[in-house]
């Protein structure tokens, strides 16, 4: 096992490098510069671009570019906040994405693996048909849709919540955010968990395990949920990335100071420097969770550890 972390390890440090250099190559190929104000000269533009480095070959700027990142420098900020380091412009935006991010996949994993498992042991039943209900609004429906309709009715009309983010109180501030975000995963999980759950209980080492007089506790918990998971933890890997890194139209509607706005301004502007530093982070995060799924994969089932060892 330890041998495939370490092969995956290395393919994910391969992988990060070549996307760091595509995104390099293609924002270098992109019309105008962050220096596009009309006010500047072509003198001013100039001496701009021999501060930064703009005025030497795109190749050197690239490993000059590399080499101050595995140092730890992501460079500055040329547009969005001039001159401020990408680590302290990342710093107060990154904690926000990624709670509202970890709360929506958490919450919608809980309560859809939940109704999932409700649904397969009732089936055919009005429990089985809400699931299925609450399933389809939740994958049909974009989540700006639900943003928007909390954020009319909950946090406009009735005033239950902030309409807009607040940093003094960022707890309540995240709860319609969370839940809007939080709908997609939820409907995924229960769809995959109910069509996984019917099939492992109808299996002949269930039904020989139900024979035995094992509980139905330790039926579901041990011997059913266990072989269902292995699906629902490969659709939750890139939810959670996904959720993780926030949704952009989300944020835009809650006002959420997160990364995804960011990224967006950064791209308007031509900031290179941090349109390359949020997709990093992205990436980086991307292969990471799914670098833990395939470690859970073994943990879940050792069948497949003893086939990832002798592979």
């Amino acid at each position: 096992m330890l041998k495939y972390v370490a092969k995956r390890l290395l393919i994910s440090v391969v992988t990060i490098f070549i996307i760091l250099a595509l995104l390099f190559f293609m924002l270098r190929c992109m019309p105008g510069s962050p220096f596009n104000d009309e006010k500047i000269t072509q003198v001013q533009r100039a001496a701009l671009d021999a501060k930064y480095g703009f005025d030497q070959p795109v190749i050197v700027q690239f490993f000059n570019y590399l080499k101050a990142m595995l140092s730890g420098d992501f460079g500055v900020s040329y547009v969005i906040q001039k001159n401020m380091p990408i680590a302290e412009l990342l710093k107060a935006r990154v904690p926000v994405s990624l709670r509202i991010g970890l709360q929506a996949v958490t919450l919608g994993a809980l309560i859809g693996l939940v109704m999932g498992i409700v649904a397969a042991l009732k089936r055919n039943s009005p429990l089985d048909t809400l699931s299925t209900v609450v399933s389809v609004i939740g994958v049909s429906f974009p989540s700006y849709v639900f943003a928007m309709a909390m954020s009319y009715f909950i946090g406009y009309e009735l005033k239950w919540l902030p309409l807009l983010y607040d940093t003094a109180d960022p707890f309540r501030s995240t709860i319609m955010p969370t839940i809007s975000l939080c709908m997609f995963s939820l409907a995924t999980v229960a769809r995959f968990a109910r069509t996984e759950m019917v099939e492992v209980m109808g299996s002949d080492y269930m039904l020989l395990a139900d024979s035995k007089g094992i509980s139905t506790f330790r039926l579901l918990g041990v011997h059913g949920l266990r072989n269902a998971l292995i699906p629902i933890v490969t659709v939750l890997g890139p939810l959670t990335v996904e959720l993780m890194t926030g949704s952009l139209v989300v944020e835009h509607i809650f006002a959420i100071p997160g990364m995804g706005s960011l990224l967006v301004s950064a791209i308007q502007f031509n900031d290179y420097n941090v349109v390359l530093a949020v997709v990093f982070l992205y990436s980086v995060m991307f292969i990471a969770v799914i670098l833990a799924v395939d470690i859970l994969y073994g943990v879940i089932d050792p069948r497949i550890r003893l086939a990832k060892e002798e592979g």
